[in-house]
C-alpha cells in the first residue's frame, strides 16, 4: 500500500466531513456535546500512536479526553484494509466534533487530533 494512496483516502474522508461543517461554526468546530476535561490540564502532552486495528481507537480517544494531543499513524491499519482506514478516520472525526476538538491530516499517513482547547491552524486556500 503506497502512502500516497493512503494520504488521498485520509484527505478525501476529512475533506468530505469538513464540507458538512456549518458555516456559522467558529473555527470549524461544532458545539461540543461534552467536555470531559473541564479546564485545561496542568500538563498537555503530544503523543504518537500507530493504529493496528479499530480497537486501538479507544486508547487514542482516552488520551484526547485526558487533554493530550494525539498524532495517529494509520499505515499499519491500511495494510489490513482501506475500509478500516475509512472507518477509523470517520470515527475519529466524529469524536473530535463531539468533544469540540479538532482533527487534521499530517502528511500522507498521519492525522492529528486535539482536545477542545487546542485548535489546529489551517492556511486558507487561495
Amino acid at each position: 500500500m503506497s502512502s500516497i494512496k493512503l494520504g488521498k483516502i485520509i484527505g478525501r474522508v476529512l475533506g468530505k466531513k469538513g464540507e458538512m461543517r456549518g458555516k456559522g461554526e467558529a473555527g470549524g468546530h461544532s458545539a461540543a456535546l461534552y467536555h470531559p476535561v473541564s479546564a485545561r490540564p496542568e500538563r498537555v502532552y503530544i503523543k504518537a500512536r500507530a493504529i493496528q486495528s479499530l480497537e486501538d481507537l479507544s486508547g487514542v480517544k482516552d488520551e484526547v479526553i485526558s487533554g493530550n494531543i494525539m498524532i495517529v499513524r494509520l499505515g499499519p491499519l491500511a495494510e489490513k484494509g482501506m475500509d478500516d482506514v475509512n472507518k477509523a478516520v470517520s470515527e475519529l472525526y466524529d469524536f473530535a466534533q463531539q468533544i469540540g476538538g479538532d482533527i487534521a491530516q499530517l502528511g500522507e499517513e498521519r492525522i492529528i487530533i486535539t482536545p477542545f482547547f487546542v485548535e489546529i491552524w489551517r492556511e486558507k486556500a487561495t
